[in-house]
């Protein structure tokens, strides 16, 4: 008895490792979620600009055919029809060649796989982005094809205490796919096996905490190995991070899913947001991580923001921090990106006025693709935010990249809101003290030399654009921040005159 059971705990091991690797090109760390983007857009943004600034990878919309609703709302890209690889983001020609392209770059693709349930209510005939059509009211989506048998029962999730509920039940109207049925399981498996075959490195599991983890595994565990075509090492496996919203005060956890691969963290957003709104105090980030009751780093995918909760959906609501927020937003950013804790994910969005409304788009409904001004930034004109593109995303990439996998050495607080701190190579200070001024002589890590911050400026063949940071011969620091409003320097080995 005994020996089994360290035979099944070397299985699991086994099993939740192979699938925690984003297979990321050399040093790369980060990926970015170009939300919504065509597919032809995405393949030039790997080329010309994530590529060349070190991004890892990609998260792209769910590919696959979905129901076309009044308005084109984003959400209609979460009611899969079939698994025609159809959308306003493109045909499968133009994924194929995204893919491809964007690994020839050095940028990996991770798709949204919405494997729960199919589309929701509304109207019984319902069309597809791909033309193809299903009828709600019958369960029947004959382009798959599934029927009534695929589905769980008629109940509407009602109580989140009941995981019995939460992943039998409809998540609103959305039909509920039963995935311990080996036909839905197989058509599963075939539209993910396709993708990998295509070249992606892996998956976000839309809506996990609403499946069962015994079915998930089932899945994952017939899924292909990466195409080593597309430069990934023989015998790998793909990366899966999975969605579950677990902010401590539900039956359903984190950890039910680590086993299996990476997770969000929304506990991550919820309290960064609260830390750089000045609700909490930057001192107790001292222990950010597990202490704060969250997933070991490396089951954790952490991010400052996603496509739910900037919209006041899922996970935070107003504590969440998004692109209209300015400077808390940015500094949140820093942080994150700066700190070893978890694999980053950072957002691309578009403005919206609503948190129904879809990307920008033509009268017909055609996404319209990001168009850029001289400066490199996406014209808001157009719609789009790209936050990717900011000067201070690219540089703080740069640094999380530069640090690697380093511990984080030389804790410094002062005050409620005065922190500094270093990585390998790396240097951060923040102050968020209202009347305080920071004034202190830090220890960086660093070797002497004059360095360039990098959140005002960069280094350029004349100097530095912004502020210059003079680090003596024993790695220390004198530095000023005033008060008032917050303020932070930044800067790396690369960043030295």
């Amino acid at each position: 008895m005994q020996m089994v059971v360290c035979v099944l705990a070397l299985f699991v091991l086994s099993f939740s490792g192979a699938y925690k690797q984003p297979h990321y090109e050399g040093k790369r760390t980060t990926m970015v979620h170009l939300f919504e983007w065509p597919w032809p857009s995405i393949a030039t943004e790997c080329e010309q600009f994530l590529g060349p600034k070190g991004f890892g990878g990609v998260q792209i919309s769910p590919p696959n055919e979905n129901r076309i609703v009044n308005g084109r709302p984003w959400w209609e890209r979460y009611q899969p029809l079939s698994y025609l690889l159809h959308t306003r983001s493109g045909t499968e020609q133009q994924l194929i060649d995204m893919i491809t392209r964007c690994n020839r770059a050095g940028v990996r693709i991770y798709v949204d796989a919405v494997l729960n349930h199919m589309t929701g209510g509304g109207s019984d005939a319902q069309t597809g982005t791909g033309g193809s059509l299903a009828h709600y009211e019958k369960h029947q989506y004959p382009a798959v094809p599934y029927g009534p048998g695929d589905f769980n029962g008629a109940c509407n999730i009602i109580d989140y205490q009941a995981p019995q509920q939460v992943r039998n039940c409809r998540l609103l109207s959305l039909l509920d796919l039963n995935q311990s049925k080996p036909h839905v399981r197989q058509v599963l498996v075939n539209y993910m096996n396709r993708l990998i075959d295509m070249g992606v490195a892996g998956f976000r599991i839309d809506a996990a905490k609403h499946m069962w983890p015994q079915d998930l595994e089932a899945i994952y565990g017939q899924l292909h190995n990466l195409n080593t075509s597309h430069g990934f090492a023989p015998n790998s496996r793909p990366f899966i991070f999975q969605e579950v919203i677990d902010l401590g005060s539900e039956r359903i956890t984190t950890s039910e899913y680590s086993p299996l691969g990476c997770v969000t963290e929304f506990r991550a957003a919820n309290e960064l947001g609260k830390l750089f709104r000045g609700r909490n105090a930057l001192k107790w980030l001292h222990n950010w991580g597990p202490d704060w009751s969250m997933l070991p780093s490396g089951d954790a995918v952490v991010f400052v923001d996603n496509h739910d909760n900037q919209r006041g959906h899922g996970a935070g609501a107003g504590d969440v921090l998004t692109h209209k927020d300015g400077k808390p937003y940015e500094t949140a950013l820093v942080f994150l990106l700066a700190h070893p804790y978890g694999l980053t994910r950072v957002m691309s969005s578009y403005a919206f006025n609503n948190s129904d409304q879809g990307p920008p788009a033509t009268s017909d409904g055609a996404i319209v693709a990001p168009r850029f001004l001289r400066n490199g930034q996406c014209d808001h004109l157009v719609g789009w935010i790209c936050e990717h593109r900011w000067p201070l995303m690219a540089r703080l990439i740069e640094l999380r990249n530069i640090a690697g996998s380093s511990p984080l050495t030389h804790w410094w607080s002062q005050h409620d809101q005065q922190i500094a701190f270093a990585r390998a190579n790396a240097f951060v200070a923040i102050n968020m003290e209202k009347e305080k001024e920071l004034n202190a002589k830090l220890q960086t890590g660093l070797p002497s030399g004059v360095y360039c911050d990098i959140i005002d400026g960069e280094k350029s063949d004349s100097g530095c654009s912004g502020r210059k940071l003079y680090v003596d011969a024993e790695g220390w620091l004198q530095l000023q921040l005033p008060p008032g409003s917050i303020s932070s320097v930044a800067t790396h080995i690369n960043a030295k005159l």
